[in-house]
């Protein structure tokens, strides 16, 4: 059982890494490249050199891509290097593939609505290869050995090197580019963050009562929904007692409000939004065992 969920996962990794890739080269084929958008990471070096002299943008990525990850190999070490190995010469070979694609560059006039679709699906396909925990090899293996080297956040180079290639990328393009590169930019930043924590939402209840025993049963047997005990102690009276924690799907939150409300009308009740569960009951199958 055991070696088939390992074998899942290794497959569910390859998928989501190859997708990733796949997507991120679709999107720079048919938005960015054709609008003069400009963009970070290795493919905005590589736009401006494009610009400067007659070479193939992908073959630059790939060159620079090879690169960086042989340094990230000497410098940081063999676990950034296995990381980012399918990302460095995938990216590059799914860009050089989607450019031959007749039309591709056509499929929209409106360079507003191109910038639109290149920032979310630019953090949709980042999305999806970081959560799985691989990288996006290029400029994220630049960004490690910066840190390493000086000592610093990573997030702080994160920033220097984006200024340093979007602003090269500025100095040989129009405003009207600048721009939609900002829009790419923050619509990436917005679907990336909500991409990294995609999956199932469901809403947490923590419940303070003094009836917490008959709650808690009522919640187990009517409602069917698990529930976690924790010891708490009230901050006046400082009277031991028990809460409940319990995540429920957002259709069962009024019946479980109204549960409540019918045994202890004055029960303490926060309802919290969670973005992601995992765990039995959820992504793996659920148990049924006796009350105690």
């Amino acid at each position: 059982m055991k070696n088939k969920k390992h074998i899942l996962d290794i497959l569910t990794t390859a998928f989501m890494v190859v997708a990733g890739n796949a997507l991120l080269a679709f999107l720079v084929s048919a938005f960015i490249i054709p609008h003069n958008i400009i963009m970070g990471g290795t493919t905005g070096i590589a736009l401006v050199l494009a610009k400067l002299f007659p070479i193939d943008t992908a073959l630059v990525v790939f060159l620079l891509n090879t690169v960086l990850l042989v340094l990230g190999l000497i410098i940081i070490g063999r676990k950034l290097f296995f990381t980012s190995i399918a990302s460095t010469f995938l990216y590059p070979l799914f860009l050089s593939l989607f450019q031959k694609i007749p039309g591709i560059d056509k499929l929209t006039d409106n360079s507003l609505l191109a910038a639109l679709f290149a920032g979310v699906l630019m953090g949709l396909s980042l999305g999806i290869v970081m959560r799985v925990g691989s990288s996006t090899g290029g400029m994220d293996i630049t960004n490690l050995i910066l840190a390493k080297v000086f000592h610093k956040s990573v997030a702080i180079f994160v920033y220097i090197t984006d200024i340093i290639v979007v602003g090269a990328q500025a100095i040989v393009s129009d405003s009207e580019s600048i721009m939609l590169g900002i829009v790419v930019l923050v619509l990436e930043s917005i679907v990336l963050d909500k991409a990294m924590v995609l999956g199932q939402s469901q809403i947490e209840l923590f419940v303070i009562s003094q009836k917490y025993e008959e709650i808690r049963t009522m919640l187990l047997t009517d409602l069917g929904v698990g529930v976690t005990m924790s010891y708490i102690e009230t901050g006046a009276l400082r009277e031991k007692g028990k809460g409940i924690i319990c995540v429920i799907h957002p259709r069962k939150l009024y019946a479980a409000n109204e549960l409540i409300r019918s045994i202890d009308p004055e029960a303490f009740v926060t309802v919290t939004k969670i973005k992601e569960v995992r765990g039995r009951g959820f992504t793996q199958e659920k148990q049924t065992i006796e009350l105690q």
